[in-house]
């Protein structure tokens, strides 16, 4: 349009400046125009470029065969909005028309989306399930069992409502002895799924209770919307306790049953599926006692026949003391040949090992030992006379032997020996010179002289 404006003014040769636009204000004018002549109007389209930055508006393009159209979805606007945009869905759209003028492009403020042939809810509704189904949710393996026997039930509903009178009705009549704890809250409209898991966690901290029953009365999907919400579906999920869900009729189907550990069609049902009947229990206990008397019976029977076995089995004491006291008179009496046995070859033992100490006995032992002493020493005596008179005569002859090699056995036959002043001998009258001191020994006594003369 902008451009259209602008080639028509240039096609005119002549204008006035009050004629001239700048680019913003001819934007704001035709902005103007746009929203002062098109209303507010419901367009259907696919959507596609869909784009959710962190201020948290959406944009996107909402596009047919022939054209497209730019759309900004506020976040004040999407507050209504049920279920979640994606591309490629077809919609219906109702917004304002209007030019966003920093880069001077058309588009619409969209003020409600719904989807194209399937209600807004509905399909809020189907993407959460499937979602919720491809994390798990819904899987069996989570799913807690129901007790077997329950004193005490958490309900979670309106106080105001007919349900908890029929799940009250329902006990009184089938299990009388539980009882019922109910936790009031909301059950539809605005805010009221908060109430809801704020009264499933009050119900899940109550140790006194064992099973929880999640129930309202019946109605439209706007009615029952509170147990669509996926903050109470995982609030569900993450309860330890077994919950039963127990909401609207049997048509109709909530995310929060899918979640549940377990479904009943009506508040009553769940009562019912929660607590066994009365009745059943009577009829029970009535087999059992039946059968805990057959079995007391027949136990007793079996008791009295195995008393009457061993009665017979019993010995007369005397009988048994009699017996004893001969098999007594027998150990006895083989007490007593063993006792002489031992006895007898004890006594050989002991002579024989009498015998064996006499030999060994240290007195023999000494005696023989100074015998062999004084032989010794007569031996010795005899060999040490033997030894000596060898020795002595030994001695003699060495003696006599010395006599004739005795320098003084030569004195005595008239030779004598000359020494020096330094006391070695003379052998030649080289070994002194004439004037020197010399020393003579005879056979008795010595001379000392002086040479007064050499010869050869």
């Amino acid at each position: 349009m902008a451009a259209l404006v602008l080639f028509l003014l240039a096609l005119k040769p002549m204008f006035n400046l009050d004629e001239i636009y700048s680019v913003s204000d001819f934007l704001g004018l035709c902005r103007r125009s746009v929203e002062r002549n098109i209303p507010h109007c419901w367009v259907q389209g696919e959507i596609s470029n869909l784009s959710r930055p962190s201020s948290g508006h959406w944009y996107f393009s909402l596009k047919d065969e022939r054209g497209s159209i730019r759309c900004a979805l506020f976040r004040l606007n999407q507050r209504k909005l049920k279920f979640a945009l994606e591309n490629g869905m077809s919609v219906v759209l109702r917004g304002a028309p209007t030019l966003y003028e920093a880069r001077g492009d058309f588009q619409m403020v969209v003020q409600q989306v719904e989807p194209a042939g399937i209600g807004n809810l509905q399909l809020a509704f189907d993407q959460l399930k499937n979602k919720l189904r491809e994390e798990g949710l819904f899987d069996t393996e989570h799913k807690k069992s129901l007790p077997s026997s329950v004193s005490s039930i958490a309900v979670v509903s309106s106080a105001n409502g007919a349900v908890i009178h029929d799940i009250i009705n329902v006990l009184n009549k089938r299990y009388p002895f539980a009882n019922i704890y109910l936790y009031d809250t909301l059950v539809q409209g605005d805010g009221a799924h908060q109430q809801i898991i704020k009264a499933l966690k009050m119900a899940e901290d109550d140790k006194r209770c064992e099973v929880i029953i999640l129930a309202r009365g019946g109605g439209s999907m706007e009615d029952l919307w509170a147990f669509n919400e996926e903050s109470l579906a995982r609030t569900i999920f993450a309860c330890k306790k077994p919950i039963v869900s127990a909401i609207g009729h049997e048509t109709d189907t909530t995310i929060a049953d899918f979640v549940a550990d377990a479904r009943a069609p009506t508040p009553s049902a769940a009562a019912a599926m929660v607590t066994p009947d009365k009745t059943e229990l009577l009829n029970q206990l009535a087999k059992f006692r039946q059968n805990l008397a057959n079995t007391t019976d027949l136990t007793l029977e079996k008791n009295q026949l195995l008393l009457q076995q061993l009665q017979f089995r019993i010995i007369d004491p005397s009988q048994e003391l009699q017996h004893k006291a001969q098999r007594l008179d027998e150990a006895e009496a083989r007490l007593t040949r063993v006792i002489k046995t031992l006895k007898t070859l004890n006594q050989a033992k002991l002579k024989s090992l009498n015998t064996e100490l006499y030999q060994h006995s240290p007195a023999r032992f000494i005696t023989y030992k100074i015998e062999q002493n004084k032989l010794a020493q007569e031996r010795l005596h005899q060999k040490m006379a033997h030894s000596l008179s060898e020795s002595v005569a030994k001695l003699n002859n060495q003696a006599k032997a010395l006599h004739i090699l005795s320098p003084l056995s030569t004195l005595s036959r008239g030779y004598s020996i000359t020494q020096n002043e330094e006391n070695f001998v003379i052998h030649n009258t080289n070994d002194i010179n004439v004037g020197d001191i010399i020393n003579t020994t005879l056979y008795q006594g010595k001379l000392l002289s002086k040479v007064y003369k050499k010869t050869n």
